[in-house]
């Protein structure tokens, strides 16, 4: 990183890649520039905490997405863990995270893994809610978050790597936080008089106490963020509007071998509805879209002269295969030897006297 980008300039590079989460792209702009000034700039030996963050938000609402997309801004390494595999592991767990992030995010670089981020995702799975060994677990996450010095294991040598400049970001689904925010400010029946998504952009630290979490923990999580269920237009929109969206990036890869990928307009529309439906956001939006691929995937590289595939609605539904469009081969006919084609115009005429 060259120069730290400022929160509007962070904003407006989330708003080429991300669709919506609005307020989620400002907060986060302001995190990041604050987190980094923290890290690359001189603080006149003034101690300036650490404000790591936690982002709340349904499946496939995009926290990985937004998380990875500033991480590549950056260009800084990044690596999204499972929290649930502190379940049963605890210290060595966390240690486990830290050495696959150096390896694998940094190339085995200390110095560069300590200014990166990592997202320790699927946290609320380690709430008291869901887990009994809920609290030792947090706990053994506070030093590591706010800022410590591990002992870790690089290509077979013990080293040591100061946590203190990672940001971490923290993220989950929280199903359920809606309720409890709801019988805390009491606005009505949720989808009636109220949204979810209306009441998760109103939580606050006691909430996920509530819901599990340790006021410690917490307490190194100053920042937080509530993203937004996606909607029908917004899955649209990540279809086709963002910079690397996926139906580009499939037309691409048909596009490297001479073919054109269409999708028709109705095609995307049911690969939307069936998002919804399947309740999965924009993670599902890939996986729909390589089902009603796969045929055709498998087939056009060895279909000669196909120009075009085709998707529409019925090849998303699977009752249909895509349509191949060919460009026919424009090699010249054979030229009839002079004799061969005299003798071919004689019988012609004969037969017309005949009268055949």
């Amino acid at each position: 990183m060259d120069k730290l980008p400022t929160p509007p300039e962070i904003r407006a590079h989330l708003d080429d890649y991300v669709i919506g989460q609005e307020d989620a792209k400002k907060v986060l702009s302001v995190a990041l520039y604050n987190h980094y000034k923290r890290v690359t700039m001189d603080t006149g030996g003034v101690e300036i905490k650490k404000s790591n963050v936690l982002m709340i938000g349904p499946t496939g609402s995009g926290k990985t997405h937004i998380v990875s997309t500033l991480a590549r801004m950056l260009e800084v390494p990044f690596l999204n863990a499972d929290s649930t595999q502190l379940i049963g592991e605890g210290v060595r767990g966390i240690e486990n995270i830290l050495t696959t992030y150096v390896n694998t995010a940094a190339d085995g670089d200390i110095a560069k893994a300590e200014k990166g981020i990592i997202l320790l995702d699927e946290v609320d799975k380690l709430s008291s809610r869901f887990n009994r060994s809920s609290e030792s677990i947090q706990q053994a996450l506070l030093k590591t978050i706010e800022g410590t010095v591990a002992n870790i294991t690089i290509r077979g040598e013990k080293k040591r790597f100061d946590t203190g400049g990672v940001l971490f970001v923290v993220g989950g689904a929280f199903v359920g936080m809606e309720h409890i925010i709801n019988d805390r400010l009491g606005m009505g029946m949720i989808g009636i008089t109220v949204t979810a998504t209306e009441l998760i952009k109103k939580v606050v630290p006691d909430d996920f106490a509530q819901f599990g979490l340790i006021p410690e923990f917490l307490g190194r999580l100053p920042v937080i963020v509530g993203l937004e269920g996606l909607t029908r237009p917004a899955l649209m929109d990540i279809l086709t509007v963002p910079k690397n969206n996926l139906v580009a990036q499939y037309k691409q890869m048909f596009a490297l071998d001479g073919i054109e990928l269409i999708f028709e307009d109705d095609s995307l529309n049911e690969i939307a509805d069936k998002a919804i439906a399947m309740n999965t956001g924009a993670r599902g939006l890939r996986t729909i879209i390589e089902g009603a691929l796969r045929e055709s995937m498998y087939e056009a590289p060895e279909e000669k002269s196909l120009s075009k595939v085709v998707i529409s609605k019925d090849v998303v539904l699977g009752s249909k295969k895509a349509l191949f469009e060919y460009t026919f081969s424009r090699e010249p006919l054979p030229i009839e030897e002079p004799p061969m084609k005299a003798q071919r115009e004689t019988n012609a005429a004969l037969d017309f006297k005949k009268g055949v």
